[in-house]
């Protein structure tokens, strides 16, 4: 997968292994079940992966780390986090079964062992997690008050705990009831294609 390999540097040779073997795993899967839109497959690699790894760019997990990706459809941005950190725990949760049946299959085709998937909604559960991701599941206000209840107060990571919402447009109005605990960054800083333009990253410190 090229597009990772521009941007990340020094991944060993099973994260390569596993990268390139997701546009295979998703095309079939797809086949299937429609979990990304056909149309999008033609750019799975920077409209998905590459979307995904934005938060590794932000930051870099600790071993131990804990995160739960709320609302992860097919696995988005859980499953590449999962890669790129093998050493942090991820918990990818979605409502909609047949999705998370494909996120299972995917992490036991890559032999991810730091990677669960459940079919469960946020508001019903009472695990901590040190952060929560997700790719604009809903308005940033609705997301706080379905998840910020699953943030740990115990940090182990040098960014504090909290949300970590990938999301495009004007948020300005979004981020207004949370502006003394936002910080926002423009994907354009990481990433050159045109695609990244008006995507942002948003960090909630809860």
């Amino acid at each position: 997968m090229e597009i990772v390999l521009k941007y990340f540097a020094g991944l060993t040779e099973l994260q390569k292994e596993r990268f390139d073997a997701l546009d295979a795993l998703y095309s079939d899967w797809n086949s299937k079940i429609n979990v990304i839109s056909r149309k999008d497959m033609e750019n799975f690699a920077e409209h998905h992966v590459l979307h995904s790894l934005a938060i590794a760019k932000f930051i870099r997990f600790a071993s131990n780390s804990e995160i739960i990706d709320v609302g992860t459809g097919g696995g988005f941005p859980g499953i590449p986090l999962a890669i790129m950190f093998p050493e942090a725990r991820f918990t990818l949760i979605d409502s909609i079964g047949k999705k998370i049946n494909v996120v299972n299959a995917v992490a036991e085709s890559l032999g991810l062992d730091n990677v669960q998937a459940h079919q469960i909604r946020s508001e019903s559960l009472k695990r901590k997690y040190d952060f929560v991701v997700s790719r604009a599941v809903a308005s940033l206000p609705e997301f706080v008050k379905q998840t910020r209840h699953l943030i740990s107060s115990k940090p182990r990571n040098a960014i504090s705990n909290g949300i970590l919402y990938l999301k495009g447009g004007d948020l300005t109005h979004e981020i207004l009831p949370f502006k003394k605990m936002s910080s926002m960054v423009e994907l354009k800083s990481f990433f050159k294609e045109e695609y990244f333009s008006t995507k942002k990253l948003v960090h909630l410190s809860l």
